[in-house]
């Protein structure tokens, strides 16, 4: 079969002239796709039609003779015939803005072709080319960008195609979210300026949503989603505002860092029947000092050591005993014990540390998460013993908060670590409920890295006596004490009690005090390689 293509390929250059050669990058949903072979006559970019088709997504049958091929995609067939300045879709002619050309054993198509409206439609796809490459993008209304920094306040530019109406409301101190009905984005978006009004924000798609969510700085006090030169922009800043001349009742405003803030409603029925669409550019701010526009993450906002929140959460406790094995510490006694150690050695380091409890009382899971919120932390780290039927299983582990599980046995951990909700008498409550609705996935990648970290020194600790398997002790699952927690957030899984190797070392005073300061050690690497801390 490919000796046949070949030759058909080859035929068709028969007498066909010689033209220069270049080539063409095919960009899809932000990827690079790679090349196709191009050339530029009379003006025009010429790409390699099969090879452009085939990057698409399409098929390609080749009639050699006749110099045609045919390309093929959902719904859609295109006859495209060399010399021809046209091409034949579904039965209907198509003026093309250059010939179909033969060379070098290729056909070229003009770059038209793949941009025409009945390809765009047919691939649900808007194809455009700039700077020599093909870009392939959802059919979008809303795209992020750029993020524009002023000593003065952030803005968060957003680009939009049409209509687009928004609804925006601060459901924490920490957060703003700004939601657009109806709304299609570019493409996901992830960014961490960690400066000292916006520490992190994403754009992302929610079903037929998209939702804008900004985790404040230090300094993001006072915030509004309006217009600004044709823009949808949301300010943020330190000190009121200056007025806001709101281009439709879809632009909000709002103090950040009000107890209990509330979405605003300037007017529910306006917001509810019209969502007001936006129809005028009307200025918002108008900055003393210049603003730079940034493209790339700027450099990090260090804070002092006594500015950084970290909680941490001896598990179990009470009327709730977690693991236990006869002649050993029960978990909870043994979580506790390794929880002050840590406690002890970030006090030490300068940090504002908090236990979630300090003797043997019973905590529900949703009360620690919101424990943690409340105290506004900048870190979560709950303290934990592992267990399991078979005495073989050991070593360290340290997982983060993912609805899919690494694997069966870190399921099977997380299910008996989520065993606590049977000592809470309300733990359905709307409370929880409501705590297990706001898991933060923008918190993901921060927290993978920071159960990297601790593996690291955990591992490295002399003295601990516990194997730290540097390929899989960092895994995922869905523990519920994890869920809603508004930070970078972590569980630890010590070793195994059921193991009789792993029991004598978690049951060794000096051991109890390395784990602790192995693990404080891994937290403040992260927290001096994400810019928080010198």
């Amino acid at each position: 079969m490919k000796k046949l293509l070949l030759l058909l390929l080859a035929l068709l250059c028969i007498s066909a002239p010689a033209y220069a050669q270049g080539k063409a990058t095919v960009q899809i949903l932000g990827k690079d796709k790679g090349t196709v072979t191009s050339m530029q006559v009379g003006g025009h970019i010429l790409v390699d039609a099969v090879a452009t088709t085939k990057k698409l997504g399409g098929t390609v049958e080749i009639f050699s003779e006749s110099k045609q091929i045919k390309v093929a995609f959902p719904g859609m067939y295109a006859i495209l015939s060399a010399p021809l300045k046209e091409v034949i879709i579904n039965g209907v002619t198509v003026p093309l803005n250059a010939e179909v050309i033969v060379s070098g054993g290729k056909l070229y198509a003009p770059v038209q072709f793949f941009m025409l409206p009945q390809v765009q439609k047919a691939l649900d796809r808007q194809i455009t080319f700039e700077k020599n490459t093909l870009i392939v993008e959802k059919n979008f209304s809303l795209a992020f960008s750029s993020i524009a920094q002023n000593v003065n306040y952030d803005k968060i530019q957003l680009m939009r195609v049409g209509n687009v109406t928004f609804h925006a409301n601060q459901p924490n101190k920490h957060t703003v979210q700004v939601t657009f009905p109806n709304t299609l984005i570019k493409r996901d978006v992830s960014q961490r300026p960690k400066d000292s009004f916006i520490r992190s924000f994403t754009l992302t798609q929610s079903g037929r949503e998209a939702v804008l969510k900004v985790v404040l700085g230090t300094q993001g006090k006072v915030w509004n989603m309006a217009e600004e030169n044709g823009m949808l922009v949301l300010n943020i800043s330190a000190k009121a505002l200056p007025a806001v001349q709101a281009p439709a009742a879809s632009s909000v405003a709002a103090v950040a860092g009000e107890e209990d803030a509330e979405e605003l409603d300037l007017n529910p029925s306006v917001m509810d029947e019209e969502t007001s669409a936006i129809t005028a550019a009307t200025p918002v701010l108008k900055p003393a000092a210049p603003t730079t526009t940034i493209s790339a993450a700027p450099l990090p906002t260090m804070s002092a050591k006594s500015d950084i929140r970290i909680v941490i959460d001896p598990g179990h406790g009470g009327k709730d005993p977690g693991a236990s094995r006869k002649g050993s510490s029960r978990e909870k006694d043994l979580n506790l014990t390794v929880a002050k150690h840590l406690y002890n050695y970030l006090k030490k380091q300068g940090f504002d540390v908090k236990l979630t409890r300090t003797d043997d009382t019973f905590v529900t899971l949703g009360g620690r998460s919101k424990m943690a919120n409340d105290y506004q932390a900048d870190l979560f780290v709950s303290v934990h013993t592992n267990a399991a039927k078979s005495g073989t299983a050991n070593g360290f582990e340290v997982y983060f908060r993912s609805e899919k599980p690494t694997d069966k046995d870190a399921a099977e951990i997380a299910e008996f670590e989520n065993e606590a909700l049977q000592y809470e008498e309300t733990h359905y409550s709307f409370v929880d409920k409501l705590l297990q609705s706001l898991a933060k996935n923008e918190y993901m990648n921060e927290s993978s890295k920071l159960a990297s970290h601790v593996r690291n020194y955990v591992y490295k600790e002399p003295g601990i006596g516990i194997a730290v398997n540097q390929k899989n002790a960092v895994k995922q699952a869905n523990f519920y004490v994890l869920r809603g927690v508004q930070s970078p957030a972590i569980l630890v899984e010590m070793g195994y009690i059921s193991s009789a190797k792993d029991r004598a070392r978690l049951n060794n005073k000096a051991a109890q005090k390395r784990m602790g300061e192995g693990i404080g050690k891994g937290i403040v690497v992260y927290l001096k390689e994400e810019g928080r801390i010198k």
